[in-house]
C-alpha cells in the first residue's frame, strides 16, 4: 500500500498541476492531505484542490483553516477529522486542527480535548494522519522550540502507531523511526514537499521529495 502525503497546501492553487501526477508516476493507491488546505479560507479553494485529485483521497483540516471545513471535505473526499477508515486492512485514524499557540488561529484544539477525541478512535498499530506533530517529534521551530502537541504524544505512547503523518511545522520536516513508529513531515505542499509512504506488512519506507521547478 503507498500513499502520497501532502500538507500545508496554504492555498497555493499550483499543487493542482503536480499532485495527480506524481500520483500516477508512483501509482499510490490513495492521497493523503494533513491540513493547511487553506490560508484562513475561503472554503471554496479547498473543495477547487480537493476536487483537482483523481486518486481516492483523505483529508483532515489545519489550524489555518476554516472550522467548518470539514463539511466542505466530506462533499468532495473522504473527510477524516475524528473519524477512522481500513486500509488495506490498516486502521486509520485522523485528527485536524492544531494544539493551542500564541497565534489563536482558526482551528486549535485544547490537548484534553485532542486526547479525548483521538482516544475512542485509535487502536494499537494503527496509522495516524494528524496537521500537529506530537510534541518533540518533528516540531521545533526556528527559534529551537519544541511546539507540537502533547495530547498527540500521549495517543503515540499509549498506543504505539505504525505510522505518525503530520504537518504543521513547516521548517522540521523529515522522517524519524523512534521505538517502532514511523513519524513523517512531509514539508509544505506549497512549495512543492511531499512524501511517498509505502506499507508493507508492518514495515514502513518513507520518502521525502520535493516538485522540480
Amino acid at each position: 500500500m503507498k500513499f502520497l502525503v501532502v500538507s500545508d497546501i496554504h492555498g497555493n492553487t499550483a499543487v493542482m498541476d503536480w499532485i495527480d501526477a506524481v500520483a500516477e508516476e508512483a501509482d499510490v493507491d490513495c492521497v493523503l492531505v494533513l491540513g493547511d488546505i487553506t490560508d484562513f479560507g475561503p472554503n471554496e479553494v479547498a473543495e477547487q484542490i480537493l476536487r483537482s485529485i483523481k486518486r481516492n483521497t483523505y483529508a483532515i483540516p489545519g489550524n489555518c483553516d476554516p472550522l467548518d471545513l470539514s463539511e466542505t471535505i466530506s462533499k468532495v473526499v473522504m473527510d477524516m477529522h475524528g473519524k477512522t477508515t481500513t486500509l488495506n486492512g490498516f486502521h486509520v485514524a485522523g485528527l485536524g486542527g492544531g494544539n493551542p499557540s500564541i497565534f489563536k488561529v482558526p482551528f486549535e484544539l485544547e490537548e484534553d480535548t485532542i486526547y479525548d477525541m483521538l482516544k475512542p478512535i485509535s487502536k494499537e498499530g494503527m496509522i495516524l494522519m494528524v496537521h500537529a506533530p506530537p510534541y518533540g517529534i518533528n516540531d521545533m521551530i526556528s527559534s529551537g522550540l519544541n511546539v507540537g502537541s502533547t495530547g498527540i504524544l500521549k495517543i503515540v505512547k499509549e498506543f504505539r502507531p505504525i505510522l505518525v503523518l503530520s504537518g504543521h511545522i513547516h521548517e522540521d520536516y523529515g522522517i524519524k523511526h523512534i521505538d517502532g513508529t514511523t513519524f513523517v513531515n512531509p514539508g509544505p505542499a506549497k512549495d512543492g514537499m511531499y512524501a511517498l509512504v509505502e506499507v508493507d506488512n508492518g514495515a514502513v519506507k518513507a520518502e521525502l521529495f520535493t516538485v522540480s521547478s
